[in-house]
């Protein structure tokens, strides 16, 4: 997408800057979008009634069916290599794909994918865990996250130690997405307690829940819930770690790294559906003789959503552009998580109050969006921890203010 950002054009001595999407971006969101408002939208009603009752919104079977419906117009595995049977999209087009996805409350995503550190793997451990995960066969989890060690990931203390050829793992990891389902985890812990966890000390392992570790369910105010992984001596043969022995933490990194232009893209399209319904409300609903959008306040709302959403859509999608150019990525996708995850609260909370007392009720998602994306603002790197990469970044001179376009 290179002309969003960068085609520059002369003509009569200016330069004319295209923002405009290519055809082939717009014919795969268009398809993207048709997909999500047929077969996803649907089930949007029985989702909310399920959540009422505390029952699991989609079920695994009900996810799988999607997915399979999904391949058959061509979505399966945006970021997995066309060698694994993916499509391999350009950063630009997965923020777009996961855009569409944003627009409905169904929990639902395409398959086909797989942890992007498992392409680290070997044959004998693409085999056992990257394949079947592609192919739906088998559910990951990726576990780093401490009791003692969060924003702060140098500071797990998880300790994995040789015994002949295997590694005894013991610990405990929190807060884990798919940690309840998960048959097989990506842990690492501390395998070399006299360097530092950055510099070798760490180590990843594939841990299949066979070895013995169990988990525990934590509920928190979004819908389902992360795990708690707890690991009691579990043998693990020196045939499962990932990658090399001390690259744990770099492996670590590279995958929080991957989702910071994803998340956001997700969260313009919540913003979006959220803010359509906003207007739609405004447009219908009278109060004192009036349609609601006659007062200002109303107005003034809908305008500040409006404006900020579209901010972080560029943002986004520079930051998935200056992927698409092999560059170094982490500052603007830094900048794209911080304020895309603040913006999707910010419009929610603003699309709750011209709601009133309905939008507080659970027969909207309103109040559902409300909780869920309150996790965007802390996991995967929270405000604060992208505060402190963009500021360093700028006061150390690794990035020049205005980026690209200084």
């Amino acid at each position: 997408m290179a002309r969003i950002s960068a085609y520059h054009r002369p003509v009569l001595g200016r330069t004319i800057v295209d923002f405009s999407l290519s055809d082939e971006e717009k014919a795969v969101r268009e398809t993207a979008r048709t997909f999500i408002r047929k077969e996803v939208m649907p089930l949007e009603q029985e989702v909310l009634r399920r959540e009422r009752a505390h029952e699991h919104g989609l079920r695994l079977d009900e996810l799988r069916e999607l997915q399979t419906k999904a391949r058959a117009f061509g979505f399966w595995g945006l970021a997995t290599p066309e060698e694994y049977g993916g499509m391999d999209l350009p950063a630009v087009m997965q923020s777009l794909i996961w855009t569409e996805i944003g627009r409905s409350w169904v929990p639902f995503r395409f398959g086909g994918e797989a942890d992007n550190i498992l392409f680290f793997a070997n044959d004998e451990q693409k085999a056992e865990f990257l394949r079947p995960t592609i192919e739906g066969d088998r559910i990951s989890c990726f576990a780093i996250t401490e009791p003692g060690a969060g924003s702060d990931a140098a500071n797990i203390r998880m300790t994995a130690r040789r015994d002949g050829d295997d590694w005894i793992l013991d610990g405990e990891k929190t807060f884990i997405t798919n940690g309840n389902d998960a048959d097989f985890a990506i842990v690492v812990a501390v395998s070399d307690r006299d360097q530092d966890v950055r510099a070798g000390g760490s180590t990843a392992f594939l841990v299949d829940r066979s070895m013995g570790w169990r988990s525990e369910f934590i509920q928190t105010m979004g819908e389902g819930g992360p795990a708690s992984l707890v690991f009691d001596s579990v043998r693990v043969p020196g045939r499962n770690v990932l990658g090399e022995v001390g690259q744990g933490f770099a492996l670590g990194m590279q995958w929080i790294g991957k989702g910071r232009y994803i998340i956001p893209s997700h969260a313009v399209g919540v913003a979006e559906r959220a803010l359509r319904m906003a207007i739609d409300h405004a447009n219908t609903r009278e109060t004192f003789g009036k349609p609601l959008a006659t007062n200002q306040a109303i107005q003034w709302m809908i305008a500040d959503s409006e404006t900020e959403l579209e901010a972080a859509r560029w943002l986004i999608l520079r930051a998935a552009w200056t992927v698409d150019q092999g560059a170094d990525a982490r500052h603007a996708s830094s900048m794209s998580k911080l304020y895309g995850a603040r913006m999707v609260n910010d419009v929610v909370d603003r699309v709750l109050q011209i709601h009133g007392g309905m939008g507080y009720t659970r027969e909207l998602p309103i109040e559902r969006w409300y909780r869920q994306m309150r996790l965007l603002r802390i996991f995967e790197g929270t405000d604060e921890m992208q505060r402190l990469i963009i500021s360093r970044d700028l006061l150390r001179g690794f990035t020049e203010i205005g980026g690209h376009l200084a």
